[in-house]
């Protein structure tokens, strides 16, 4: 069996069109565009990509974007009050702090900074509360890409067992609650694994659909993985590579080369829940915009 490939940069693209229809028609309903601020401290270089490519796709989709940048010895107590500061701006509909911060930063406190409304991200406790409900005002972009993805390339997690590497605040606890809600294009049987999980590949080989997100390089092999199953790789990890003119190579959690050969689709690296992320970014300000507007009675 060879897997069929989850083409995240396809997927992303429908959904980026239909973010720049929706950010139209909202333009001109109300005449305002939809607002982006991110908050990028210091000069990590992933970050600076990361951020970059939100930008583009904002732009493209007829989303205004501005980008906070901020030194990265910038104090924990400034990095809060520029978060209040967009809070206050009726103009930024959404907001998103690039992660990681500078370690003298505790990223807890800069979250609790944000308000809830336009915590595009969905980090902020009252968004998680409100996904564990079921009753989500924003879906971390991540997590709800990966739904996306299942559900459009027709691997819907209903009635599957998913089984979920890694306890991530950002994507392996939110994704277990997401798929878990009984809710169409969810209502999956959860287990989620962790560093503690003893006999990590025996729990795995279950997994009707695997996602995998543990930030270690290739973790996942084909022995870990039950024949036909589906597999998203959610890890991007730089591995060195001398035969590479830049001297590395990008690679997932998962041993793409191996598990491609037992599994029925998987997710590639890159081009796969990265761009997903993207995508799902500008739904979550669209989103953020509408609610802004229909609460100003504009």
């Amino acid at each position: 069996m060879t897997a069929v490939v989850i083409d995240g940069n396809a997927i992303a693209q429908e959904i980026r069109a239909e973010a720049t229809q929706a950010a139209a028609d909202l333009q001109a309903r109300s005449g305002v565009a939809p607002g982006l601020a991110v908050v990028l401290v210091g000069d990590d270089p992933a970050s600076a990509v990361y951020v970059r490519n939100k930008e583009r796709a904002c732009r493209e989709a007829g989303i205004r974007a501005e980008t906070l940048n901020l030194p990265g010895d910038t104090s924990q107590n400034e990095i809060i009050a520029a978060v209040r500061r967009l809070n206050d701006d009726p103009a930024v509909h959404g907001i998103l702090v690039q992660l990681p911060l500078p370690s003298h930063v505790d990223e807890r406190s800069v979250i609790l900074s944000l308000d809830p409304d336009k915590d595009v991200d969905g980090l902020h406790p009252v968004n998680v509360g409100r996904l564990v409900q079921g009753e989500p005002l924003f879906v971390p972009c991540t997590p709800w890409g990966i739904q996306e993805m299942l559900v459009r390339s027709g691997h819907s997690p209903e009635g599957k067992h998913v089984v979920v590497c890694g306890r991530s605040d950002i994507v392996g606890k939110p994704v277990a609650m997401l798929l878990v809600q009984k809710q169409t294009g969810a209502n999956a049987t959860l287990t989620m694994c962790h560093t503690g999980t003893a006999d990590l590949a025996a729990v795995t080989r279950t997994a009707d659909i695997l996602v995998v997100a543990i930030g270690r390089a290739e973790a996942v092999t084909a022995d870990m993985v039950s024949e036909g199953a589906v597999v998203i790789d959610v890890g991007i990890n730089r591995v060195d590579d001398a035969t590479r003119q830049r001297g590395y190579r990008l690679v997932g959690d998962v041993d793409y080369r191996g598990v491609s050969e037992k599994a029925a689709a998987i997710t590639p690296v890159p081009g796969g829940v990265g761009p997903m992320t993207v995508a799902m970014l500008l739904k979550n300000t669209l989103r953020a915009a509408e609610r802004a507007i229909a609460g100003a009675g504009v």
